[in-house]
């Protein structure tokens, strides 16, 4: 029999190429903005950070083309398509808001904050690679409610919330562009000669924002007689001295890394619906291995299976587009061409995309579950809130060189603002979210005692302070504990009682 010759590029190709390299060249120009924003030195972005996300990147494409090609070997076909990869966005947008932000602002140097950034990536890194033995378990325990609603909160305030007010800020850019990606992604909008939709609202708003006089040319000049190559550099001894400042966040990266051992899990089963079936275990170690080779080579930032190789198979996408992409995003990376595309695109350009991230993950949650578990959904939107609105003022107050410590939250709570609740909801927004969802979930099934199973554990980690407190430690939240327990014997008795009603 004649063994057919698997196509390495195929023309259809080309559409995949640009609409995933856009993708990516976007997260990436975010990413570079946002680690602006918090102070990060130029030079440490574009010169380390940036480069070993792209080494992370090109490894990731690497390795889903080598398997698509041997699943169309296996297969015999040329219809086989790659897996869709990159930097996972929910967890950029945490990382440098959750993670290195609070860091660099406690200790003011931004190498440190980094180690600490590169300590949360490793470890999310560690649970991505042990997750194909423990996964399908924790997915029959945790609620679906609880994780996608977690990250629904963690969606509508920072991936949305955030890049909403920046593209506001300048209406007549970002208004246009976030128009043309609700045209294109939601209302199928056909562009021309196929141009991804992406592209075009970053297109049309350069334009404007170069017409309107919003980009400067002598800025564009200056960079470019600054551009520098960049290339990551092998590190341990960075994830070792971040440990310690990363060590109070380090438990919230637990049930991140097992939302994207799930988000991996679901995108594969997507994959197989499509087509094409990769084997779990393979794509999660895969995964996983990416991430920790981004901590230790410099980029704090995990990788993951992305969501829509239903939709890039359709586009026509095969083998060659995620290798294409991972060797067009080394290269600019590496000679440090992104710093040089910030000042030749206007953030406001390429931030209406993140909104429309926001709305499809915040969406994703109602979509997934049951309409009876709506309300679970929205239970764990409110930490999120709380704990946007805690670093909202945290910031403000900062920026004016204090804090609600030295003000008085009794000062605050004058206004009105329950300062201290506030902080007492959102911090460790994350779990709270999943753990109040989860007893909602239980308690909508009636399922009085696991719900009650549920409030112990989260009394547990109030206790240590994980949850409710901004500092881990032995009896910081005796407080909640109490209250938690007391929550667990009412969901007891009412198990008790709810029984014998029945019997």
């Amino acid at each position: 029999m004649h063994e057919l010759k698997i196509k390495l590029w195929q023309r259809s190709d080309i559409d995949g190429f640009f609409g995933l390299f856009t993708n990516n060249l976007t997260n990436l120009l975010v990413m570079a903005g946002l680690l602006i924003g918090v102070g990060f030195p130029a030079s440490l972005i574009f010169g380390s950070i940036l480069p070993a996300v792209g080494l992370s990147i090109f490894a990731s494409s690497a390795i889903y083309s080598v398997m698509a090609y041997r699943l169309a070997k296996k297969e015999q076909r040329n219809t086989v398509t790659a897996l869709p990869s990159g930097t996972s966005v929910p967890h950029m947008f945490l990382i440098v808001f959750l993670i290195m932000g609070p860091v660099y602002r406690t200790t003011n140097d931004p190498y440190i904050a980094w180690f600490a950034g590169l300590s949360w990536g490793f470890i999310e890194g560690a649970i991505e690679l042990f997750g194909s033995l423990i996964g399908p378990k924790l997915k029959e325990v945790l609620p679906r409610a609880a994780m996608l609603g977690s990250l629904a909160g963690a969606s509508i305030t920072f991936i949305a919330m955030s890049p909403a007010m920046q593209t506001f800020d300048l209406p007549y850019i970002g208004l246009v562009s976030f128009a043309i990606i609700l045209l294109g992604w939601f209302g199928k909008v056909k562009f021309p000669k196929h141009i991804p939709v992406g592209l075009v609202a970053i297109v049309i708003g350069t334009a404007i924002g170069w017409v309107t006089g919003v980009m400067d040319l002598s800025t564009f000049l200056e960079a470019l007689t600054n551009v520098e190559i960049g290339l990551p550099t092998f590190s341990a001894t960075r994830i070792i001295q971040g440990f310690n400042e990363a060590s109070p966040f380090i438990i919230a990266a637990i049930p991140l890394g097992i939302y994207n051992m799930f988000e991996t899990i679901d995108n594969i089963e997507s994959a197989e619906v499509a087509g094409d079936r990769y084997d779990t275990m393979t794509t999660m170690i895969a995964d996983g291995s990416t991430s920790i080779l981004a901590s230790l080579f410099g980029s704090p930032f995990p990788t993951a299976v992305f969501i829509g190789h239903p939709g890039w198979k359709e586009a026509g996408a095969r083998i060659g587009y995620t290798l294409a992409t991972g060797i067009a995003i080394l290269i600019i990376s590496w000679l440090g061409l992104i710093s040089l595309l910030l000042t030749i695109i206007p953030l406001q350009a390429i931030l209406p995309i993140l909104i429309y991230i926001g709305l499809i993950i915040g969406a994703q949650a109602f979509q997934q579950v049951e309409r009876k578990y709506a309300p679970a959904i929205i239970l764990a939107l409110i930490p999120w809130l709380a704990d946007w609105a805690k670093n909202l003022i945290g910031d403000t107050l900062a920026s004016i060189g204090t804090s609600a410590a030295e003000i008085g939250y009794h000062v605050i709570e004058e206004t009105g603002l329950n300062y201290s609740g506030l902080v007492t909801l959102g911090s460790g927004a994350i779990i709270i979210g999943m753990v109040w969802s989860t007893m909602l979930v239980f308690i909508i099934d009636r399922q009085f005692k696991k719900a009650s199973f549920v409030s112990v554990l989260s009394g547990i980690l109030a206790y240590f302070g994980v949850i409710h407190y901004e500092t881990v430690g032995l009896h910081v939240g005796f407080p909640m504990f109490l209250s938690y327990l007391a929550v667990a014997a009412l969901l007891l008795f009412v198990d008790v009682t709810s029984k014998k009603d029945v019997s």
